[in-house]
């Protein structure tokens, strides 16, 4: 994944949505101490400063320099630059060491990682017991019925420029290993289906489609998928030009603990 996000790392903190302030209280509820907390493919930190309302120190760590130079300024926050060269005692090293962090979180992420090298890192650096694992994803948007049908289609262009990873995504998750303990936040196989809302303008929806790295990488094979018709046709579906819409992300969160 390393790169994959760089081009279009100006685009993120703008374009994509804020997580509900509610889930890190959800999340810290089920920890039994709030020391330290790592989240893993921070990008520009949205998820890192939303978990540092609850704890004393929130380290965000990212493969891409670019997103990191967009990152979100926060007291308790300390952004890691983790190249893939990186090896995984280095990495345990300068998170905290073992058995020393409450809570993990993966934004819209943890798809597109080496999953058993993640989990085996996951298990040696959670608290045990109290510790916390949480993983989350959104897939779609609901607009309106008139819109959601043309999204729909364009969604449809996307899929043969998307990486494989994706197909979690698509899936909600549910596909995704996650062989952790029941902390009643979803199960594998079964997430947790949750709702981001957000007041989205036309033009900060054209900004999130933009962003998205399938669109990336169709403009880099010479493919515009956000041609003029086509933004015509999302256009003409949203409304006027100046309307500012109340849309829901479609969400599916996995938190769980490591067994004993």
């Amino acid at each position: 994944m390393a790169g994959l996000f760089d081009q279009q790392a100006d685009l993120y903190l703008d374009a994509r949505p804020t997580y509900p302030f509610q889930w890190y209280s959800m999340l810290a509820a089920r920890t039994l101490h709030r020391s330290l907390a790592w989240d893993v493919g921070t990008g520009n930190g949205q998820a890192a400063i939303g978990v540092a309302e609850h704890y004393e120190q929130v380290i965000g760590t990212d493969v891409s320099e670019a997103q990191l130079q967009h990152a979100i300024p926060h007291p308790k926050v300390k952004y890691l630059y983790t190249p893939l060269s990186i090896s995984d005692e280095e990495l345990l090293s300068s998170i905290g060491g073992e058995n020393s962090v409450d809570l993990i979180t993966v934004a819209q992420a943890v798809h597109w990682f080496d999953l058993p090298k993640f989990y085996s890192l996951v298990t040696r650096l959670l608290r045990k017991p109290g510790g916390i694992v949480a993983i989350w994803c959104y897939n779609d948007i609901a607009v309106s019925p008139t819109f959601d049908p043309v999204m729909k289609r364009f969604h449809d262009t996307r899929l043969p420029y998307w990486n494989p990873n994706i197909q979690y995504v698509f899936y909600g998750y549910k596909t995704l290993p996650f062989p952790f303990e029941s902390v009643g936040l979803g199960s594998e196989g079964q997430p947790l289906a949750l709702d981001i809302p957000k007041k989205l303008s036309f033009e900060g929806l054209l900004r999130m489609l933009r962003s998205w790295s399938a669109v990336v990488t169709a403009k880099n094979q010479g493919v515009d998928l956000l041609s003029e018709n086509v933004v015509k046709e999302l256009k003409s579906a949203w409304g006027r030009s100046n309307l500012v819409r109340s849309i829901a992300y479609k969400a599916f969160m996995l938190a769980r603990k490591v067994k004993l």
